[in-house]
């Protein structure tokens, strides 16, 4: 019964923030190397032959790997990640307008058939036509 136990209040004060900071910072690490993957892999003037590379430098080494990445490629990972973002706004934006106009539907299509063909426009041949096409489609 040599082992002592420590309490909480044998902890000290400073031991506390050491370890929470360490904590904090181990975090902070799985964050980076996270970021740093998914840099890896958006890049696409990377080779697949450099993606695995860097993959395998980021596992096997990962602290001296994030280190090297961030000295050599660390520039321009926020302009990617400005890309990408600009990029999955645009396709919002663009299915948004897209939706909002009610473009595409066939309702619409047909609807505008209908109106050609009771403004005299189209005969009823063409508008079977017309209509068989939209349907099909």
């Amino acid at each position: 019964m040599s082992d002592s136990v420590y309490l909480a209040y044998d902890y000290p004060l400073l031991g506390a923030f050491w370890t929470m900071m360490w904590v904090f910072l181990w975090i902070l690490w799985i964050i980076l190397l996270f970021r740093v993957l998914g840099d890896v892999f958006r890049d696409d003037d990377l080779s697949g032959w450099a993606k695995t590379g860097w993959t395998l430098f980021l596992l096997v080494l990962p602290f001296l790997g994030i280190l090297v990445y961030l000295i050599v490629r660390g520039r321009d990972m926020g302009k990617r990640e400005h890309q990408a973002a600009r990029a999955r706004q645009d396709s919002l934006d663009a299915y948004i307008r897209q939706t909002a106009t009610g473009t595409g539907g066939h309702a619409d299509e047909l609807a505008k058939l209908s109106e050609l063909k009771n403004k005299g426009d189209l005969t009823e041949a063409e508008f079977q036509h017309a209509k068989e096409k939209v349907l099909s489609s």
